[in-house]
């Protein structure tokens, strides 16, 4: 009895683990201004518009004309690294 306890325990401990580690992750396009933001939760107005907070800047953001797409989770991590600058080439560091 004390085997199927714990069994069944450790199959529910990891269903909640497994059911808590997945996520939707977004990219959203702002047509008007041409930004991309990214966000794991959007919200939608009674108006139509949508408000999400832009995981990039921290900002809440709310666009009443936009477009939404599902992004991978690897998407989205590679959105939020900073991006790094291109150095000069070698030629005009030497001058």
């Amino acid at each position: 009895m004390k085997t199927t306890t714990i069994a069944l325990w450790t199959v529910c401990g990891m269903v909640g683990l497994l059911a808590g580690c997945g996520g939707s992750y977004y990219r959203v396009n702002d047509p008007a201004g041409d930004r991309q933001y990214y966000t794991t939760e959007i919200e939608q107005t009674r108006t139509g518009a949508i408000t999400f907070k832009d995981e990039k800047s921290g900002s809440v953001v709310t666009l009443q004309s936009s477009e939404v797409k599902e992004i991978s989770g690897d998407e989205f991590e590679a959105a939020m690294k900073p991006q790094e600058k291109k150095s000069e080439p070698e030629e005009k560091k030497s001058k």
